[in-house]
């Protein structure tokens, strides 16, 4: 198979580095350049071998056909602009471009609900890591009108340490973490809201999301826990997944609670649902889990870039 040749900037964070490795293993992808301004000059280890990180500055951002890139959020926009007028494609891993965060008409890389308008996009905003797991577990419910109007959906989300990023901070020291659980970004006011409420209000919901994240003592993985009341208890739980993501080869609906282990290191959402007993309101509780460096940041991105280049959607993904 012909090697697409692509780069990557932010190479030394952690879902720069995670891009770096599937891109490595991926059939039709070559990696030309990978960016990292404090440690320009270091060789970054593959599983293919390695590659000597660059200056953004020094990218030799024409040698590719589409770049990546994970840079920090508020400094990807300009080289996403940069690269654009250069030529390549795009894939952004942060939130400058995503829905609610700029007024620009771009793509929304969350694959499995906007596929269509993926595929020869020049440009992507993937979506970030905790709006993938809560997103994909409550669309089913807002596409087919079942979550009740004017309702309040708790989305009650734990992720690993590595979606903090790795700029050095004490509150994410080994002692600081280890042995301890807590919730941050408490009073509904994480930087990942405006792309829920806007995902949700263009799939027709008439919902307030009251989202809160917590840290879990481990290095990667989310599980998300969604109450969601609803108009009616549907005979058959799943149905409403199983409508939505027939044939999806990334979302697996399973019978038993998800765990983030069942994900670890896999390009997949994994989804349960139960009904919420005792309560005057119709309620579900639904359960999904993602691995966030893959499904959630990385392996995401890859799909869009699949899309985008006219490569089968699931080639180079770990399932």
């Amino acid at each position: 198979m012909h090697r697409i040749p692509v780069g990557v900037l932010g190479a030394s964070g952690y879902a720069g580095r995670e891009l770096c490795t599937l891109i490595a293993g991926h059939p039709g992808l070559d990696l030309v350049f990978a960016t990292a301004n404090e440690r320009r000059g270091e060789r970054l280890a593959l599983p293919t071998g390695s590659l000597t990180m660059v200056g953004t500055e020094d990218a030799p951002i024409g040698q590719a056909t589409l770049v990546f890139s994970a840079l920090p959020h508020g400094a990807s926009a300009e080289w996403v602009a940069r690269v654009r007028a250069a030529g390549p494609r795009v894939v952004d891993l942060s939130s400058d471009l995503r829905p609610g965060h700029t007024a620009q008409d771009v793509p929304y890389g969350l694959t499995e609900l906007h596929r269509d308008r993926l595929r020869d996009a020049p440009l992507i905003a993937n979506p970030g890591c905790y709006p993938t797991a809560i997103l994909l577990a409550l669309a089913p419910l807002v596409r087919q009108g079942l979550v009740e109007p004017g309702a309040t959906v708790v989305a009650d989300a734990a992720s690993g340490v590595t979606g903090a990023g790795n700029s050095p901070r004490a509150d994410m020291l080994f002692g600081e973490v280890t042995e301890n659980f807590r919730a941050y970004a408490v009073g509904n006011e994480h930087r990942h809201l405006p792309e829920m409420r806007a995902t949700i209000g263009e799939l027709g919901g008439d919902l307030d999301l009251l989202f809160t994240p917590h840290l879990l003592p481990v290095a990667r993985g989310i599980l998300a826990t969604l109450t969601v009341p609803v108009t009616s208890i549907p005979a058959d739980l799943m149905a409403p997944w199983r409508l939505a993501y027939a044939n999806e080869p990334f979302i697996e609906l399973v019978t038993e609670l998800p765990s983030i282990r069942d994900v670890a290191r896999r390009n997949v959402v994994r989804i349960a649902v139960r009904e919420a007993r005792g309560l005057r309101q119709p309620t579900l509780l639904v359960f999904s889990a993602i691995d966030n460096l893959v499904k959630g940041a990385a392996g995401q991105a890859i799909q869009n870039a699949n899309l985008s280049l006219g490569l089968p959607e699931a080639l180079g993904l770990p399932a």
